[in-house]
Formats: structure tokens, sequence, C-alpha cells
């Protein structure tokens, strides 16, 4: 059925993606600028704003406006439904912040997952987190591997203080 895998995913999290509409070479500039200048416009009543940054616009254009759901049970924990829109997170510009400060990069939200459970963020090195009532976890240097650990049902990272360090 998905006899043209890439070699860039793992079987199930290509064939979730191609389920949700991904395909290699999907590129939507228009929505993620105009995602880009939603949250550059925004002000919190506090006055905090979003970063905008190419890594996100990046990944907003690639595989924004996709809900993705994993096609089994999870390894480790039950995998989540990913939904691809910066805007979910829209009026986190303190949260995302406050983290980045403490990260010691920029954070800006990436979508979300399990029902506006959590709220993804990528930083400018294209880090993926993950924020819920539970904590802050990392999900991996990219959005490929964050992908595979929110698709395949693998136990992120909680968050202390820094990411862990690629290599």
């Amino acid at each position: 059925m998905y006899e043209h895998n890439t070699t860039r995913f793992p079987v199930a999290v290509d064939a979730a993606l191609r389920d949700a509409g991904w395909q290699p070479g999907r590129w939507d500039i228009k929505q993620a600028e105009h995602w880009a200048d939603t949250l550059r416009a925004y002000v919190s009543p506090g006055g905090h704003r979003h970063a905008v940054f190419p890594a996100a616009v990046e990944a907003w254009a690639e595989f924004g406006a996709l809900t993705v759901t994993s096609p089994g049970p999870g390894r480790q924990i039950a995998p989540s439904v990913i939904r691809f829109d910066p805007l979910a997170g829209l009026h986190l510009a303190r949260t995302l912040g406050d983290l980045g400060r403490a990260l010691e990069t920029e954070l800006t939200p990436l979508g979300e997952e399990a029902d506006a459970q959590a709220v993804l963020a990528i930083d400018t090195e294209g880090r993926v987190y993950s924020l819920d009532h539970t904590g802050d976890w990392y999900l991996g240097p990219g959005v490929d591997q964050a992908l595979a650990t929110l698709i395949t049902g693998a136990q992120p990272t909680r968050l202390t203080t820094a990411p862990p360090k690629t290599p």
C-alpha cells in the first residue's frame, strides 16, 4: 500500500503522514507566511510577542494544516493526534517566551496534540517540544524525529533546564 515509502520516515510515520495528506515536496509557503504574519502581529495583554524564524516557517510550509493520526497502538505511551496549526498556540506568547529563555533559545507554536491537551512548539534550531498540564517535554532535534516520537508513542523526555545535546 505504501510501497513508495521514503527513507526519511519510519514506515508507520510515513503511512500516517500520507493518510493525513502529506507527500514529499509538499510546500505551502503562502499559508506559512499568513501564520507568520498573524503570530508577528499578536501582542499579549502583558506585551509578549511571538518569535518567528526560518525553522518554524519551513515546518509550517511542509506540514501546516495537517491532522496526523497514528496507525496503531503506541510503544510506551498512547500515540497522539497531531494538528499542525501554529495559531493553536497564539495566546501562549508569554509561556513560550519564558520557556525559550529557560532553554536559551526562542520558541514559537507549531500546533497541538491530543485535541488541544498540549501545544507543540519549535525552537530556532528546529527542536520540537510539547507543553501540557504535566510539564514540558522534548520530542526531538527536528520535526521528523518529533513526528516519530508522537506517532509511534515513544516516551518523550521531560525537560529540566536544557534540551539534550544533538551529536
